[in-house]
């Protein structure tokens, strides 16, 4: 029989998640964000529970190729925009839709022969200082994009660097508005924190006594929150955002070692059992993407039960404490993270925190061996 480690997609949780999208921006259109492979969840496999969306939001044209050869039609985002020239001959082809951010892809776009004017998405850098404009040079950026014959329209972007923080959005919807003022175009500005936090709420902001318009603009962008992970763990768990786990990783105890006081586990010897218990092997480990740094007291379910990781992860095998659970043995359920079979749920937000890591690394960190299942 194959290996027990299993990944499960759950298109009731993907499907639940958008519409909680939604219902946090309901006069926006939605972005289902499908980049690094649908945050590890697989673009194939996410689709069809994602197709209720207005547009899907990727990285690269691999990804953008793919999402065309499930015969979607409508619109799809390069968030980074192209990589060089040649990209955007396929931008032509496929009708794709790219963010710009820097001078060189105007250049590009100057330079390219094309009978189907693109829609570009200007990116302004409003104060995470990654991608975009600098609001003294966004302005200009947004005349040479509308001289241009290759651009039929243009609409305009940021991104958050602290929705999910105390610091907040104020500083940067404020640079946003500053800088596109009287400017055409439909605007996005929110990622998944934002739609969560900040989206319902209309913001002032020093810009006379004009309100903003509501933030969630024309378009919001729907990344972590679409998989069912909480962007501002630990302030706010998913259960408290009504989000859904869209990800189960799965796998069965297949040996149990009972051990004395004073009797360690794993490499390194890094726990040490106080008195006699019972430990469980477990068939995942760091080849499989679970986190190698781990520590012991990391949270897993046997059977439906909460317990801990044990010792250190190695490249196949994990060890869970099995005190308490006299019936857990060879063969009993374990769930690193999603959905247990027998109702409970353990949250990846949870054992990402433990891991010292976020929710987003874990779930695109799933490796290729592991089996999926939708």
């Amino acid at each position: 029989m194959p290996r027990p480690i299993l990944a499960t997609v759950h298109a009731d949780a993907l499907r639940h998640n958008l519409q909680r999208a939604r219902e946090r921006a309901p006069d926006a259109r939605v972005w289902a964000v499908v980049k690094a492979n649908a945050y590890g969840h697989g673009i194939e496999r996410c689709f069809d529970a994602l197709r209720s969306a207005d547009g899907f939001a990727l990285l690269d044209l691999e990804e953008a190729q793919r999402i065309r050869a499930l015969d979607w039609r409508g619109p799809v985002l390069l968030l980074e925009g192209v990589f060089e020239p040649r990209d955007l001959e396929l931008c032509s082809r496929l009708h794709l839709w790219h963010t710009v951010h820097c001078s060189e892809q105007i250049d590009w776009l100057a330079a390219h022969k094309t009978h189907q004017p693109h829609r570009v998405f200007l990116k302004l850098n409003s104060g995470m200082n990654r991608l975009g404009f600098t609001p003294a040079a966004f302005r200009a950026a947004w005349a040479r994009l509308n001289a241009l014959p290759q651009v039929e329209e243009i609409s305009l972007m940021t991104h958050f660097s602290d929705a999910d923080g105390a610091r907040g959005i104020a500083h940067q919807v404020a640079a946003f508005e500053a800088a596109t003022a009287d400017l055409p175009g439909e605007r996005t500005l929110c990622n998944s924190a934002a739609i969560l936090r900040h989206a319902a709420t209309a913001l002032r902001v020093e810009a006379g006594e004009q309100a903003t318009e509501r933030l969630s603009a024309d378009w919001v962008r729907s990344g972590i929150a679409t998989y069912g992970s909480a962007p501002d763990h630990p302030q706010r768990t998913a259960a408290d955002w009504g989000l859904q786990p869209a990800m189960t990783l799965s796998s069965r105890v297949i040996a149990v070692q009972q051990l004395q006081a004073g009797d360690t586990v794993g490499y390194g010897s890094t726990f040490t059992a106080e008195a006699p218990m019972r430990i469980g092997v477990v068939a995942c480990g760091y080849a499989d993407g679970y986190p190698r740094h781990a520590p012991t007291g990391t949270p897993v379910l046997v059977d439906g039960v909460r317990t801990r990781v044990v010792g250190r992860v190695s490249m196949d095998m994990v060890m869970v404490d099995l005190s308490g659970l006299d019936a857990a043995g060879s063969g009993s359920e374990v769930v690193l993270w999603g959905r247990s079979a027998h109702g409970a749920v353990l949250p990846v937000d949870e054992v990402a925190a433990a891991a010292g890591t976020i929710s987003y690394e874990l779930l695109c960190a799933v490796a290729a061996r592991v089996p999926f299942a939708a």
